[in-house]
């Protein structure tokens, strides 16, 4: 229960993030639209945030969680806030000069992630590189960042960094609606936004750092060998976390290529994916990662078995339903959420099919995210590698197979093809990821699992079945106003989930389904 508890304290810290975020999407939609300049913002922010998800809260994270938490298990305080202070020193100075290359090579490098506007010399290229300049430092502010999150994680105290991605939703919005009208080029002060947020993110942690005597002095540390253990573990872990990351920012790259409102529309679907999968997907990591590595740490062979089989149980009575509401009601949580003011009926149809493609694959991104800590949690980080690289490589086949099947087809939105392979590719990944534990002999799933499928099926199917009843035609979405389509949206929401609940009951699905493992 002391899982489930620490899960739902996260979750529902990040459930408030979401929901303000969306109110700042809902913001940058009615403010911005979908347009060359919004193009241009989501791409400046796009290699940041994809930098602090490779390296921060991917391998970074992923390296030091376990070695953190070994030297806790042994329990000498000083050599574990030694251990603190070298990494912070080394961090720091790794991100100095990575920013400083970041800022002043931006051109450069936002012509590898959009090659399409470079080439064909587009005006997004150039105002897409002066807020590239501006957001690049978010990359250091929130490693840092997610360096104490790290440690407080694995001190269980949750809340403070589940809460730190809510300053960056005020920060954006406070930015588009106060700022914008100040500046000559209005989308300019989404990029301030970022960079105030990554300000605010990183003082945030401090209080709570101090409260638990760890706040860092950062000493020059690379020869210290906890240090080089946490390096020697992350050279893989940057491919073996990121694969998701890859697939999605190579979206990106492919759609510079394809029509103007393209990485938009594929924005604004991955944005309602990262819902639940930032809600309740990261919520789950960040929980078992410090638990996974405690466990490993005391050789508790059969309880770490139990923990990843309580995880994907969770996993799948959540992301099930989650993936087949958003992909029947796509079309109105994007009319409710984002058709205001600039951002048309026409947006809304050309992201509706990207998030009917992403939401085949949201269970897919969870269980990745449930299985690959039980790797990294031993400190193994070879073996995810050796599946990330063939789910990025089946990825990057299968984009340019489906957009290019769908463009020569006449299909008016091509960019679905993308979001389709990163959930086929993720699909993969999690297959290969779960056969590797099952191999090992590491994982040894907990009899009853045919019969919970069996009911989370029936109680999606059912959901399903009045989902479509209750939903009015798309029509009928368009022409309403927000009051009517939030009210209705909820009705409908709402009525689903009552029905997913109740036919799961009748089914024959209890808590006690889920105890196991969760301690």
């Amino acid at each position: 229960m002391k899982l489930l508890r620490s899960t739902a304290t996260v979750g529902l810290a990040t459930i408030a993030s979401r929901i303000l975020g969306f109110l700042r999407d809902v913001v940058l939609a009615r403010w911005f639209g979908a347009s060359g300049e919004t193009d241009a913002f989501f791409l400046a922010f796009k290699i940041p945030n994809f930098m602090r998800r490779l390296f921060a809260e991917g391998s970074f994270s992923l390296a030091f969680v376990p070695v953190l938490s070994e030297l806790r298990e042994r329990g000498d305080r000083r050599a574990l806030k030694h251990f603190i202070d070298n990494v912070t020193g080394a961090l720091a100075s790794f991100l100095v000069v990575l920013t400083a290359i970041g800022v002043l090579a931006a051109p450069l490098v936002l012509g590898l992630f959009a090659p399409g506007w470079w080439l064909e010399d587009r005006p997004e290229f150039a105002l897409s590189a002066d807020m590239l300049r501006i957001t690049f430092p978010y990359i250091m502010l929130v490693s840092l960042t997610a360096l104490a999150g790290g440690i407080l994680n694995s001190f269980e105290r949750f809340l403070v960094p589940a809460l730190t991605p809510i300053l960056l939703n005020l920060s954006l919005i406070g930015c588009a609606v106060f700022l914008s009208t100040h500046l000559e080029v209005p989308v300019m002060a989404l990029a301030w936004g970022v960079l105030l947020a990554g300000i605010l993110q990183l003082l945030f942690q401090v209080p709570a750092l101090m409260r638990l005597g760890l706040l860092p002095r950062p000493r020059w540390g690379w020869g210290d060998p906890g240090v080089k253990r946490v390096l020697k573990l992350m050279v893989p872990t940057l491919i073996g976390s990121s694969a998701a990351q890859v697939n999605l920012l190579i979206d990106s790259v492919i759609a510079t290529f394809l029509v103007t409102g393209s990485v938009s529309w594929l924005y604004y679907s991955d944005r309602l994916l990262e819902f639940p999968l930032g809600v309740f997907g990261v919520a789950l990591a960040t929980v078992i990662l410090p638990n996974l590595s405690r466990k490993h740490a005391a050789k508790s062979t059969a309880a770490f078995s139990d923990t990843i089989d309580w995880a994907l149980r969770l996993a799948m009575l959540i992301t099930l339903p989650a993936a087949v509401g958003l992909a029947v009601l796509a079309g109105p949580i994007l009319a409710t959420l984002f058709q205001y003011g600039a951002f048309t009926g026409e947006d809304v149809a050309m992201a509706r099919i990207s998030l009917v493609a992403y939401a085949v694959g949201l269970p897919a991104f969870i269980a990745v995210k449930v299985l690959a800590p039980g790797y990294y949690a031993r400190q193994d980080t070879a073996t995810p590698v050796r599946y990330s690289l063939v789910s990025m490589g089946v990825n990057v086949i299968l984009n340019l197979a489906f957009v290019g099947g769908l463009v020569w087809w006449g299909f008016s939105g091509p960019h679905a093809g993308l979001a389709a392979a990163s959930s086929a590719s993720a699909i993969l990944n999690a297959a290969l990821l779960f056969r590797g534990l099952r191999r090992a002999g590491i994982y040894a799933p907990v009899p009853g699992w045919f019969r919970v499928l069996l009911a989370v099926s029936f109680a999606c199917a059912v959901m399903v079945t009045l989902l479509w009843w209750l939903a009015p035609p798309a029509t009928d979405w368009v022409a309403w106003g927000a009051v009517e389509r939030a009210s209705r949206l909820g009705v409908v929401i709402l009525g689903g989930a009552a029905a997913y609940g109740a036919a799961a009951l009748v089914a024959g699905l209890r808590p006690s389904h889920f105890s196991r493992g969760g301690h």
